[in-house]
């Protein structure tokens, strides 16, 4: 094998690897992992040599994602293990990490979104400073309360550096451990993201890490472009699963890794079995296709994704021949029945039928349920 390609620093490119498929799938449409496979997939990729398993989403008080959480401290412990929580103000995050406490979670990533567009629309403001001051008390809260913390930078790839260094200046000041840069909206080359990560690794005690998704089929390059401006970690998943064409997948990842640049050190033998595994968990099918043309490319489980498509796609589904679509199984919500049954002749009480139709996907196997589905639902439900 070839020596290891060195960045411009004359470094070696040996990044740390986070891997996020039983995170990111919390937000993929339909995608639903059961206690058991998440615990089959932890193991797997410990095994393999990834460090970090990033497990469930954490916004409150009595998280969905606990068993799947607990199950993966199960099988390779706490300290192996990551869970994402929501920032949306200080109190929120204040019950967020009980929460988190409670399930024993000994590192978290908060997610805060940094590009104007997203703050806005989740925040109820755009202002450099409110941003600033709520991501220091949040980092401030957890560091208390002796978490390790990563701070993200929701749609980060396409904040202005003028935005985004003094963010992630003030993040790392308050004693944050890692700064993630998402590229939640595919967006940038990987000479754009080299550039993009080079400006974030010159702040004094920075720690890097990059998130890619898959739109334009770049997430792999771009991974490895941060790496060669100074990013220390990759974050990926099995198969690429994730929303919006999905993420760096991880065997194309850990295969570039080993052909590119002589990165030995990981035990490639598991990723057929973490693919089967965790693909038939997902619900996907042999196989799940990444990028645009993919069924899941513009499925959305979350009412905000399809009231602001806009925020959260590269290129609309239509240009490619694709179509935005409802993809559920029990993230049911009222604001979602809505979207299904807008401009149709259905009239329901959502709060009531919304529940009626959480206890049905229960005791009928969580199959999944596209707009029709609801509909056909809500003709069942009109008829009781």
């Amino acid at each position: 094998m070839e020596s290891a390609v060195n960045s411009d620093d004359g470094q070696a490119i040996r990044p740390r690897l986070s891997d996020a498929t039983l995170r990111d799938s919390a937000h993929m449409a339909g995608v639903e992992f059961g206690p058991q496979d998440a615990a089959v997939i932890a193991d797997l990729l410990v095994k393999t040599g990834i460090e970090l398993v990033e497990v469930g989403m954490i916004s409150g008080p009595n998280s969905k994602d606990a068993d799947l959480i607990e199950a993966t401290h199960e099988a390779v412990g706490p300290e192996r293990s990551m869970s994402l929580v929501v920032v949306r103000d200080r109190q929120q995050v204040a019950t967020a990490l009980d929460e988190a406490q409670r399930l024993g979670v000994h590192h978290i990533m908060y997610s805060i979104p940094t590009s104007e567009q997203h703050a806005m629309l989740k925040l109820g403001s755009a202002s450099p400073r409110f941003l600033e001051a709520l991501a220091k008390s949040a980092i401030t809260q957890a560091k208390d309360r002796g978490f390790h913390v990563t701070f993200s930078g929701e749609d980060g790839a396409r904040t202005p550096k003028e935005r985004l260094v003094p963010y992630v200046t003030a993040g790392f000041a308050v004693g944050a451990d890692r700064f993630r840069v998402a590229e939640t909206v595919a967006y940038l080359s990987p000479w754009q993201m080299q550039d993009q990560i080079a400006s974030l690794t010159e702040i004094d005690g920075s720690e890097i890490e990059i998130h890619s998704h898959n739109m334009l089929g770049m997430a792999v390059a771009n991974s490895l472009a941060a790496v060669r401006a100074g990013a220390k970690w990759i974050s990926a998943t099995v198969g690429g699963i994730g929303e919006r064409g999905g993420n760096a997948p991880l065997a194309e990842l850990l295969m570039a890794l080993r052909i590119v640049h002589g990165d030995d050190r990981f035990d490639l033998s598991h990723l057929t079995e973490l693919s089967r595994v965790a693909l038939r968990g997902a619900g996907l099918g042999t196989a799940f296709q990444s990028g645009p043309t993919s069924p899941n490319a513009f499925a959305y489980e979350l009412p905000g994704q399809l009231t602001n498509p806009e925020a959260y796609e590269t290129l609309p589904a239509e240009l490619v021949g694709n179509s935005r679509e409802l993809l559920v199984r029990t993230r049911l919500t009222p604001a979602l029945v809505k979207w299904a049954l807008k401009d149709s002749d259905l009239t329901v009480n959502v709060d009531e039928f919304t529940p009626w139709l959480i206890t049905r996907q229960e005791e009928t196997g969580r199959h999944l349920l596209d707009r029709d589905g609801i509909r056909k639902a809500a003709v069942d439900f009109q008829a009781i």
